[in-house]
């Protein structure tokens, strides 16, 4: 199992400068990538070009670009474009985002996603292979059929025609989308002790690709604070899993507060939603069950780290990105060091 760093997006406490100075730590340690996100913020493309051109080794990886934000032609050239000043070190991550953000922030309707991934992808790496790009499909027609455009190949030549494509995945038909047609997964609050159920769907969808899930990386973002005191650092992500189980989308549409359902919190996710609709942030993220964030975070001292990192490994996890939830840029800058010593002790390095 390799380790990765998850940034996420600037924030009203974050900064490019503490960004970018975790990004070049964990490349001084050896971590094989950092990840950058998008919401409705501060983009991906961005802050991972100018993190590529100040770090040497580590991968710089979209987690993730998002698919109504951009034409799949305009994602293909900053694929491209990253990977040559990176000297082809670029991982795209794709997601179609949620109804609220995809509607309300890029006016895409959020219809029938699976299969505008499905295509989206395929153009992608149609551009990317510098072949013309003509596709008939549902959501995508290149050329427009009506049109006085041609088919066009991408410009230039990047130092690779194939660039590893992640999905960020989490209800069960997604899933099999990713295993048929990504090289990776992106997930988020996976629980090691229900990796099954997980990994069943991303597994059939190799199937269907004629393929197992050898050479295909399941990437984990896991929450990470390191100390002895287990309640207080459970405290530090509760805001995190609150915003996602609570508020990150509507009442009736909210994918992460139905993965937790599916993990067994019923009665809890509808709590924390409840609670966090009504504005009532800081009760809805008391309300986040302990034994929840335990399971899908790295929290404890580095030999409590080292011991769940191995059972990270054991489930198939192929990338461990930590996600750092500290007070300073010094408390994250020590907490990932922390998680590297873990890393190196816990025996699972590839």
């Amino acid at each position: 199992m390799r380790l990765g760093l998850s940034l996420g997006y600037q924030t009203s406490w974050t900064t490019p400068a503490d960004h970018l100075a975790l990004a070049q730590e964990a490349d001084r340690l050896g971590f094989s990538v950092v990840w950058a996100a998008e919401a409705y913020g501060s983009d991906a493309p961005s802050m991972l070009a100018w993190i590529a051109g100040q770090t040497r080794q580590i991968d710089v990886g979209a987690a993730v670009m998002q698919i109504p934000a951009r034409s799949p032609a305009m994602t293909a050239m900053t694929a491209a474009t990253i990977d040559t000043v990176s000297g082809g070190r670029f991982r795209l991550g794709l997601g179609v985002s949620g109804p609220q953000v995809s509607e309300g922030w890029h006016g895409v309707r959020f219809a029938k996603p699976l299969g505008r991934t499905r295509e989206y992808v395929d153009i992608v790496r149609l551009a990317l292979a510098r072949k013309p790009v003509a596709y008939a499909g549902q959501h995508y027609q290149l050329p427009l059929p009506d049109g006085a455009g041609k088919a066009l190949r991408l410009g230039f030549h990047p130092p690779r025609d194939t660039i590893p494509v992640y999905l960020a995945a989490v209800g069960p038909k997604n899933l099999e989308l990713t295993g048929e047609i990504a090289d990776g997964w992106l997930a988020i609050f996976f629980a090691p002790d229900a990796a099954g159920e997980y990994l069943q769907h991303i597994e059939r969808g190799r199937a269907k690709s004629g393929a197992g899930l050898s050479g295909f990386d399941v990437n984990v973002t896991a929450p990470l604070v390191v100390g002895d005191d287990i309640a207080a650092g459970a405290d530090l992500i509760r805001p995190h899993a609150a915003l996602y189980v609570g508020g990150m989308g509507s009442k009736d549409q909210n994918f992460y507060n139905q993965l937790a359902v599916r993990m067994g919190y019923e009665q809890e996710a509808a709590k924390v939603q409840e609670l966090y609709l009504a504005r009532q942030i800081r009760d809805a993220a008391a309300a986040v069950p302990q034994e929840f964030i335990e399971r899908v975070s790295l929290i404890g001292p580095p030999a409590r780290i080292a011991e769940r990192m191995r059972e990270y490994a054991a489930a198939g996890v192929g990338t461990l990105s930590i996600e750092l939830h500290a007070t300073s840029r010094e408390h994250a800058l020590a907490a990932m060091r922390a998680a590297a010593e873990a890393y190196e002790a816990s025996g699972v390095a590839v």
